[in-house]
């Protein structure tokens, strides 16, 4: 299929409206849970952690499942039931009467979150191979974009009332499904399609190709220890930071939005001047070792000013995993590297799932009357530790001979 201009801005607008609505619920979410715990920030780190991990292992299970139902049936059915299962679950969230039908919108999410996926296959399918890696661009700046405005917007929208970003968000999607259900074509010709297999759609076999990299192993671990770190961070920030520095939905939009656009500024452009200067060896030390101080210093701090200036300091940081991912993709065949890609996927999702029990439940212990000592920043600490041992086995890996290449690799 040749190069479709209206469908390439459908699914720019599509991964946009994604992450835009990602980011406006994140603001206001865990404030939303606190009404309906009687207003116990305790336990709505709980509940937080649970909805977060949940939607992560309904993702990990179903999203295999439906990339193997978009190879038979077409990238279009897919991505149009996505959508519409994502603005049910927006529904859901802002109408929900009590705590479990939290539950059940994030598990319908979980379901059907193959937006993302589908529309990156979806651009593979109308692109020229000489346009595939400039299309592809558009799926970054998608997501730099939608995570600037979306908790940004959110922020301001959750001043008005703590569901309006929820209406916001399910008005924009199904806006858009009604779009692409109307106006979208099918992208996959039927002589490119395949019967579906239990033995591609199973998410356990994609991590069993793991084991054929074993020179690369110590690296995915490191990848697999940041994302704990990270996710751990993301699901506690909201928390953390209203219970030590009382911000409102519209200070933590702010705050999310000010992280976008410094990872923005990063990876869409100093990267690019960084890296080769660095050499992927020392990006992702630098990179390990500033996450590390950033996080000790968002346990520490004291004032809500001192948060942005970690962010913005901390930025460099980020350099660190492009240059891991790097490293990882040389280490296996160049026939391979589908699987291998495959396989970091699952265990991002798998980390989805870990992350917020592990950060929440520390978070709310550690702020309860049980814990024997009161440590707001508990969750950012330990996030420090999986930076650390992230840190050594890279270093270790680091005395492999096949990752020995010049500076400006």
């Amino acid at each position: 299929m040749k190069q479709s201009t209206p469908a390439i801005g459908f699914i720019f607008f599509t991964l946009f409206l994604d992450i835009l609505g990602i980011g406006l619920i994140i603001p206001v979410l865990p404030k939303l849970i606190e009404e309906f715990t009687g207003n116990n920030t305790s336990n709505a780190a709980f509940y937080t952690g649970v909805l977060s991990a949940v939607y992560a292992l309904m993702q990990f299970i179903c999203a295999p499942i439906l990339g193997s139902l978009s190879d038979q049936y077409g990238r279009r059915p897919v991505l149009l039931l996505s959508l519409f299962g994502l603005g049910v679950d927006y529904l859901l969230l802002a109408f929900a009467p009590t705590l479990i039908w939290f539950f059940v919108g994030r598990i319908i999410a979980g379901i059907t979150s193959a937006s993302i996926s589908t529309a990156t296959a979806y651009i593979a399918d109308i692109s020229p191979p000489e346009k595939r890696a400039q299309n592809f661009g558009l799926v970054g700046a998608a997501f730099g974009l939608g995570f600037i405005a979306g908790p940004a917007l959110g922020g301001i929208l959750g001043d008005v009332g703590l569901r309006v970003p929820f209406l916001v968000a399910a008005g924009l999607t199904l806006v858009n499904w009604l779009y692409g259900f109307f106006i979208l074509p099918e992208s996959l010709a039927p002589e490119n399609r395949r019967a579906f297999s239990w033995s591609r759609a199973n998410p356990i076999g994609s991590l069993t190709a793991l084991t054929r990299y074993p020179v690369v192993l110590a690296l995915t671990a490191s990848i697999v220890l940041s994302n704990l770190a990270q996710l751990g961070l993301q699901t506690t920030w909201v928390l953390y930071t209203d219970y030590k520095f009382n911000w409102t939905p519209r200070d933590v939009g702010i705050s999310l939005a000010v992280v976008g656009i410094t990872a923005a500024i990063m990876q869409g452009g100093l990267i690019r001047i960084l890296l080769p200067r660095f050499g992927e060896k020392n990006a992702i030390i630098i990179g390990q070792v500033t996450g590390m101080i950033s996080f000790i210093l968002y346990g520490l701090a004291t004032q809500g000013w001192m948060m942005y200036a970690i962010i913005i300091a901390g930025a460099i940081g980020s350099i660190g995993g492009p240059a891991t991912q790097g490293m990882v993709s040389r280490g296996v065949p160049a026939n391979e590297q589908g699987a291998l890609q495959g396989s970091l996927a699952s265990l991002a999702s798998l980390t989805g799932v870990v992350a917020p029990l592990m950060a929440n439940f520390l978070f709310g212990y550690f702020i309860s009357e049980a814990a024997p000592t009161k440590i707001p920043g508990i969750a950012f600490f330990v996030g420090a530790g999986f930076l650390l041992i992230a840190l050594l086995l890279v270093l270790r890996a680091f005395q492999n001979p096949i990752f020995d290449t010049p500076k400006e690799a």
